[in-house]
């Protein structure tokens, strides 16, 4: 299983021949100016909440690929609104077996709403369970109680969480979420696109690791093999 990180909560994880791609958002984003979107590839595209800085590439890439969405319901039949074709809609709780494994959307404390104004439901992560193994997405979210069921009831081979803090968990709670779900194995996103969620990254993978955690800070256009 390999993930490739396109900036800010946007990325691929590879599974077998099965690309699943994550919270689009990357014409907009300064950081990542050198990455080509026309140039991924992706059967689905799994989009966490309705804002803006997690969807802005997401339409014109599903037209492009003619990947499905996975998203919750209000967010799922938004785009089939818009003629997206290839649209599966979720809400919390919820799983599904698709061809690549198994999707299940999960609670996240955020808020949620689309570029237009629209209503985007509540905003939500993902599990998604393999014959490669498991992973979690947290999605946009403040540390909360609910991620110890996950810990309690899921095996994951390593989680995407964010750590910029502000609009989102900061390194502390992230460290705290690692043991709420129990993994020790994390993929930090959601930092330095803008002003309010810039990090010092060195100090953050040292915090992990004092801890016994890892944490994995991409930089953009990168890809990771990820080995348990």
């Amino acid at each position: 299983m390999e993930i490739t990180y396109y900036g800010h909560a946007c990325f691929v994880v590879k599974i077998g021949e099965t690309n699943l791609l994550f919270d689009p958002f990357i014409t907009p984003n300064e950081l990542a100016k050198h990455i080509k979107v026309d140039e991924i590839s992706c059967d689905y595209v799994l989009i966490s909440h309705g804002h803006e800085d997690h969807l802005s590439d997401a339409e014109q890439i599903l037209k492009r690929t003619n990947a499905t969405v996975i998203a919750n319901y209000e967010i799922a039949t938004w785009y089939a609104a818009k003629g997206i074709k290839n649209y599966h809609p979720m809400n919390f709780g919820g799983q599904w077996s698709f061809d690549f494994g198994t999707v299940k959307l999960v609670k996240a404390e955020h808020s949620s709403v689309l570029p237009d104004g629209t209503y985007g439901g509540n905003p939500g992560g993902f599990i998604v369970k393999t014959k490669s193994g498991n992973f979690y997405y947290a999605g946009d979210t403040a540390l909360h109680t609910d991620m110890r069921l996950i810990g309690e009831f899921e095996k994951l081979r390593f989680a995407v969480l964010p750590i910029g803090d502000n609009f989102t968990m900061g390194i502390e709670d992230a460290i705290r979420a690692t043991d709420f779900i129990e993994c020790g194995k994390i993929i930090g996103v959601h930092f330095d696109t803008f002003p309010y969620i810039k990090i010092d990254k060195e100090d953050a993978i040292k915090r992990f690791a004092a801890k016994g955690k890892e944490l994995i800070l991409l930089n953009i256009g990168e890809t990771k093999m990820i080995t348990i």
